[in-house]
């Protein structure tokens, strides 16, 4: 199934304490302008939380915005919990300040692209549609 067939559909998460959300906000702005159909969870997010929204709203991707410095917690238990739930097959993704080599760690485990400081919310829109369009089945 195409993104022209469907809306792709994305949680963005902000889990944790960390009370700063400016950047999951205009990430979520920019996947709505992008045509995605956006559903932001507010702040102080827990894991759980995070992945019963990701169940509930049968979304394709989960995107969360860690600048706590828990992203090698937060990541690997929201992969477990979505795995849990038979969301195998939901990207997680994210960004933060988390650094290269914790990103490179957090990919085996089925963590996608992790996007830092500087990344243009273009690029994070094209990733997003790369992902969704290579696909190899709609589930």
């Amino acid at each position: 199934m195409s993104e022209q067939d469907r809306r792709i559909r994305i949680l963005v998460a902000k889990p944790g304490l960390d009370g700063h959300d400016r950047g999951a906000k205009v990430i979520a702005a920019a996947f709505r302008d992008a045509g995605f159909e956006v559903i932001y969870t507010g702040l102080h997010q827990t894991p759980e939380m995070i992945a019963a929204a990701a169940v509930q709203e049968d979304v394709d991707v989960v995107a969360m915005s860690v600048l706590s410095g828990a992203h090698m917690t937060l990541f690997p238990r929201v992969r477990e919990l979505l795995d849990d739930e038979g969301l195998e097959h939901v990207l997680l993704t994210g960004g933060g300040i988390i650094p290269a080599d914790d990103a490179e760690q957090l990919a085996p485990i089925g963590v996608g692209r992790i996007f830092g400081p500087g990344t243009t919310t273009v690029e994070a829109v094209a990733y997003i549609r790369e992902w969704f369009a290579q696909r190899e089945e709609p589930y």
